[in-house]
């Protein structure tokens, strides 16, 4: 898989620590070794320049997704020998300083919430939503999985 990580927020962030995780969840997700991801890293008044511009909304946010290719996820009920065609899945946008404060609510670290956030983005490129009370369900119940998995692999030396 080609991920690729630009971080323009001035704020350091464990690049790599995304690259794998990013990694983790598509290979999870049964897309293609061939794919693209682009992950950016802004400051709040970029994001909140693309907050207002795609989403109508003021302020900055956390993650915002923008896909590219309409891909679906190879995961349970289907042939797990098809493998979708390689695409451009799209970017995850993330703000470091929003994740921060996020993660001072949440108590725990900016760099899990980083990975919080990717995961989320990335499950909206591959069509995940939350709007609905099933959609939601599905979506954060598969982010959480995800993200256990993800942590578990981290823990083994």
């Amino acid at each position: 898989m080609s991920i690729e990580v630009a971080n323009e927020s001035g704020v350091e962030v464990d690049e790599s620590a995304l690259v794998e995780l990013a990694g983790h969840v598509l290979g999870r997700m049964g897309i293609n070794p061939l794919a693209e991801l682009s992950i950016l890293v802004i400051d709040e008044a970029a994001m909140a320049e693309l907050h207002e511009q795609w989403m109508g909304e003021p302020g900055p946010t956390d993650v915002l997704a923008f896909p590219m290719d309409e891909l679906r996820p190879n995961v349970g009920g289907r042939d797990e020998d098809a493998s979708p065609d390689p695409a451009l899945l799209g970017d995850v946008v993330l703000c470091p300083q929003v994740a921060a404060k996020q993660a001072a609510e949440a108590g725990h670290g900016a760099q899990d919430e980083l990975e919080l956030l990717c995961t989320h983005g990335i499950l909206h490129l591959l069509g995940y939503d939350h709007a609905e009370p099933e959609e939601h369900a599905e979506m954060f119940g598969l982010q959480d999985e995800l993200l256990g998995a993800w942590r578990e692999v981290r823990r083994k030396p």
